[in-house]
Parts: structure tokens; sequence; C-alpha cells
């Protein structure tokens, strides 16, 4: 019987979501060489996923956390799915920008929350865990208990499992970086050939240089 990380993984393989090319690495942004780029915004443009990953999120908030007084979401890829989470377990919404707007009010939290409730962040994507720590401060300067964070993916890296340590934040996803790679070998969306490199590269991303006699 297969587990929820591995069923969400392929299900995020199949609609691309996730892409995996060990043999023509992405560049990030931060400009990291990288076999694997994930967009899970691309979710909400299935149905089906987009249901089910709400479907799922809301059964491990309720399973992993006390009964929250408010969901928040990390902008941008997790502010939609946030706002369905929310809206099914009838609780209020906020979503925690970047940045602070740089007009108006310049509002860091787009929302409100009252100070002394107790709240889960929806992350749709864990990597470093810098953006994902950013709203839990935000948060909790605002007077909040965070009681913790349900994301969709997390590639597991150990700077990021340091991190969440550090900062008490209890984190809980749907898939992760090992299951992936799992279903991609089972599925036939990459060759065993392969497996090393993408573990070799979760190892020390900010490092890491694409092996290219596997081209």
């Amino acid at each position: 019987m297969k587990t929820l990380d591995r069923i969400l993984a392929e299900k995020l393989l199949k609609i691309s979501a996730i892409k995996l090319q060990p043999a023509n690495p992405f560049t990030w942004a931060s400009g990291w060489n990288s076999p694997i780029y994930t967009d899970n915004r691309k979710t909400l443009s299935y149905p089906d996923v987009r249901n089910f990953i709400k479907i799922e999120l809301c059964r491990v908030i309720m399973e992993s956390f006390e009964t929250p007084d408010a969901i928040a979401g990390v902008a941008t890829g997790a502010i939609a799915q946030g706002a369905l989470v929310a809206n099914s377990l009838g609780l209020p919404y906020v979503y925690v920008r970047s940045t602070p707007k740089d007009h108006g009010l310049e509002n860091l939290i787009e929302g409100d929350l009252t100070p002394g409730q107790k709240v889960v962040v929806i992350e749709d994507l864990v990597s470093t865990g810098g953006s994902s720590l950013k709203a839990v401060e935000a948060i909790r300067n605002a007077g909040c208990e965070v009681v913790g964070m349900a994301a969709i993916f997390t590639y597991e890296f150990p700077v990021a499992i340091e991190a969440f340590k550090k900062a008490g934040v209890n984190l809980v996803t749907l898939s992760n970086y090992s299951a992936l790679i799992s279903a991609a070998l089972e599925t036939g969306f990459i060759h065993e050939d392969y497996v090393e490199t993408l573990r070799e590269w979760r190892k020390n991303p900010s490092e890491w240089v694409p092996n290219k006699s596997n081209d």
C-alpha cells in the first residue's frame, strides 16, 4: 500500500509541478545548480490534485496540532492553498508577504490577527527554510503563537531541518524529496543511474556541480 508522500509525489510529477533533469540541471534564482525544479502553484490548475492537497493539509493539521485559531499562508506560493484550507476548516485567514508593502499601511501580514491567537502556517515548498521562518517570525511579532507549519513538499535539506529545530517550529509535510526519488524511479520519470546524483545534490545543494559524465 502506497503512503501519502509517495502518492502525492507521483501526482506532482505527473502534472510537472516537479521536474527532474539530472542530466540537464536547472539554475535557481540563487545561482545554485539543481537537478530539480518545483512549482506547486501548478496544482491549482488541476482540481483533483488541488482538492487532494487541501483535504490532506486539513487532515494533518487536525492530527498534528491542537485546533488553531487561524491559518496563515506564505506568499506567494501558499496564498491560494492556505485560503482553501482555512475555508474548509472554517477559520480566519491571513497571508504573510516576503517584504512589507511599499505603500499604504506597509503591511507585512495581510488580514487580521489578534494577539494570543494560535496559528498554523501553510507553505507550498520548504527549501532552506529561510522564507518560511521569516513568515513565522512575522506572526510571532504580531503577538501570536505559531503552533506549527504544514507544507506540501520539502527538499529535506539538512540546513532546513536544523533551522526549523532552532526556531522551535514543528513542520509536517505531505511529501518529501526521499519519497519523490522513489516515486520517480518506480514510475519511470528517472533512470536508476541518476538516483545517486539526486541524493548527492541534497547533501550540499549550494556547492553541487553537475556530473557531465551522465549527459
